[in-house]
């Protein structure tokens, strides 16, 4: 295939190289300006005389230095791959060698305006090579992107630009998601969100919705009640399924087992805190009542040595249906049994894993324990909360590892240290957990412990980017499990990222800033945010069918938008942008709350509620309320509701969302609308 050679356009102390695909024969006419000091803006544009037919496009570019970072926001572990647009949350290509910092961004006015082929970006370290293209492109695996065959353009014009930015600056080298950052929010998300993206109707309506759905309509299936050692305790459902919902024509079929979990995804104890405060300001008895039953149902995990399972569950059966379809069903509560997350290494649940035989997560503890405390503190004196996080953490301490690692799962019997992410960033939940403790218990073992712990991440985790936690290899993207772990993926020079533990760290690096006052944790910790904020969606593609600002994905190998975890990461966002005085933080914390309720099927929510209904026909009324995790899953979204899920997990959905706004308010409400006049 024929190239231009551009190379002269740009400068050579960062450039060595830029070459261009013809289209169809024709080269391109370029257009180059400075957009600022530090940033070059390329436009490209094809006049095509007739319908061209061209399976690949590729502009080059090649870096004058060898890199020693790397950042995309997909893996392409093979020529094979690409990362398609559907990854473009806050698409740009980074590359430094401590001192150069080199960022190409793509430009999203053009791709949202008249992009007839897809586009695509792609990082090769071996070839020390970043590609901006525009190619058909199919999902595989989950969710890695190959090229496929024919793309065609019509007649006419065909246009591709991206942004180039340059830095000699030690301190964009520390941070290099920064200058990205801080440009795509300015372009594209500030001036949307400043609009009124995402569009949300009041967010006090949403949490009204949710507990009519859960304890109302739904209630059935989702509430949850029933004797534990003698106590009456509930809680909501795991996950309940669209089949379930009484407008359903067929009969229910249950998902996955019944169960409610405490574990770093789906915490009733969470949810249940949300119930509490919004029981407390309204006063309802009945909500508050469910709250305090959920908690006694995490008090009731029973302890061996201080340690404590996360999930209680129930037995299940295949019956078959007056219809004569079989269904799951639970066997009821009164066969329940203790166990833990199956998302784990030893019996992953892509391999039949189940409940009963999960080993101990201390992820999982930490952040129970950690709940405990903040209930303990903000909601109720209950000191049985404390006990219960102090016999944890004595039980925690013991585990340390000579580095300060905590390790990350224990098998089951033994007790013994499982070697999978043995020394990981999981370890961050513990440190935010023993710092909360010893703000109630100034007992210095635990903060030293914690700030031990906190200096192996921040010196060995962070400058590598290695964020491997258990979602990044053991939940719906087994891609690299056997083979990555500890290994950065060869062709991008990154190792297989999850955005949990990059918001475990940045919290913990906050609170142990707080703890001690030294700048390196505050700086550590906004270096860890900005990673993460690259995995928020900083602009609303128009093939996107939901609204999209604000909403976060998940990891570099899988494909969600709005994911619920952006209800998690939201008080993060907004207590760095107060204590940095940074709009675009505080922004972008308010985007992130706003996109939590923006799934759930609710007349506030017109887009979404089309393509809920076009998914699911039979929704009406009595499912407002019922909230998918996420959009795009699978890597594929369309305006007939593909892109859809089929369930709702209150405690990583709807419930969760609840507690994120209620906790919000009132912790921050004030300060947010005096210094800023944001109202919630």
């Amino acid at each position: 295939m024929k190239q231009t050679e551009l190379t002269g356009y740009f400068a050579g102390k960062f450039v060595r190289q830029v070459l261009c695909d013809t289209l169809g024969g024709a080269s391109s006419e370029v257009t180059v300006d400075s957009h600022n000091g530090d940033t070059m803006h390329c436009t490209l544009t094809f006049s095509l005389g007739a319908p061209t037919r061209q399976d690949d496009w590729r502009l080059r570019v090649e870096p004058a230095f060898e890199p020693n970072f790397r950042w995309a926001p997909h893996l392409t572990p093979t020529d094979r791959h690409v990362i398609d647009r559907h990854c473009f949350r806050s698409p740009a290509l980074i590359v430094g060698d401590g001192l150069r910092t080199m960022i190409l961004i793509p430009d999203l006015d053009l791709l949202a305006a008249d992009a007839p082929v897809g586009w695509y970006m792609d990082l090769d370290a071996p070839r020390n090579a970043l590609t901006l293209g525009m190619s058909r492109s199919r999902p595989e695996e989950h969710v890695l992107f190959v090229r496929e065959p024919g793309a065609a353009y019509p007649a006419g014009t065909v246009r591709i630009g991206f942004y180039l930015m340059t830095f000699e600056d030690e301190a964009v080298a520390a941070d290099p998601w920064r200058p990205a950052l801080a440009f795509l929010w300015r372009r594209w998300g500030s001036p949307r969100m400043r609009a009124g993206a995402p569009e949300t109707g009041p967010l006090l309506r949403y949490v009204e919705r949710t507990y009519d759905w859960a304890f109302d309509h739904w209630a059935d299936a989702v509430w949850q009640q029933f004797e534990q050692d003698g106590r009456e305790v509930g809680a909501c459902a795991f996950i309940v399924d669209a089949s379930q919902s009484p407008n359903f024509p067929g009969p229910a079929s249950e998902r996955e087992p019944r169960s409610v979990w405490n574990q770093a995804w789906f915490s009733s104890l969470r949810s249940a805190s949300g119930m509490y405060r919004h029981a407390r300001r309204t006063g309802d008895a009945d909500l508050l009542r469910r709250a305090r039953m959920a908690k006694e149902l995490a008090l009731s995990a029973p302890r061996r040595e201080g340690l404590f399972p996360s999930v209680i569950a129930t037995e299940m059966e295949r019956v078959r249906a007056p219809d004569g379809t079989e269904v799951n069903r639970s066997r009821g509560w009164e066969e329940a049994f203790w166990g833990n997350s199956n998302r784990n290494p030893q019996f992953p649940w892509t391999r039949g894993g189940t409940i009963r035989e999960a080993p101990y997560h201390i992820l999982d503890m930490s952040w129970t324990a950690l709940l405990m405390l903040r209930w303990y503190r903000d909601l109720e004196r209950d000191e049985r909360l404390l006990d219960y996080a102090r016999s944890y953490a004595e039980a925690l301490l013991a585990l340390q590892d000579a580095e300060g690692y905590f390790p990350a799962w224990l098998e089951q019997s033994s007790l013994r240290p499982l070697p999978e992410l043995a020394q990981s960033p999981e370890t961050s939940m513990s440190v935010t957990f023993l710092l909360a403790l010893w703000e109630i218990v100034p007992e210095a073992r635990y903060k030293d412990a914690a700030l031990r712990a906190m200096d192996a991440v921040l010196g060995e985790i962070v400058p590598a980017g290695r964020w491997e936690d258990f979602e990044t290899y053991w939940s719906c993207c087994p891609y690299g499990a056997e083979e990555l772990q500890g290994r950065r993926v060869a062709r991008n020079g990154m190792f297989k990222q999850c955005n949990l533990s990059m918001f475990w760290t940045a919290e913990a690096l906050h609170a142990s800033w707080r703890t001690t006052g030294e700048r390196r944790y505050l700086a550590g910790g906004e270096r860890c945010l900005d990673e993460l904020l690259m995995t928020q969606a900083s602009w609303q593609p128009p093939y996107i069918f939901v609204e999209a600002l604000g909403g976060f994905g998940v990891m570099n190998a899988d494909g969600e938008w709005n994911d619920a975890r952006q209800s998690l990461f939201a008080e993060l966002i907004l207590r760095y942008g107060m204590e940095l005085d940074r709009i675009e933080y505080i922004e972008r914390g308010v985007a992130a709350l706003r996109a939590s309720f923006v799934m759930m099927y609710a007349p506030e929510n017109a887009k979404t509620r089309a393509q809920w209904e076009r998914a699911f026909p039979f929704f009406g009324e009595k499912d407002y309320g019922f909230m998918m995790e996420n959009y795009g899953h699978g890597g594929q979204t369309g305006p007939d509701g593909l892109g859809m899920g089929s369930f709702t997990i209150f405690d990583w959905g709807n419930g969760a969302a609840a507690e994120a706004y209620l906790r919000i308010r009132d912790r921050l409400g004030d300060e947010l609308e005096r210094r800023y006049g944001l109202s919630l």
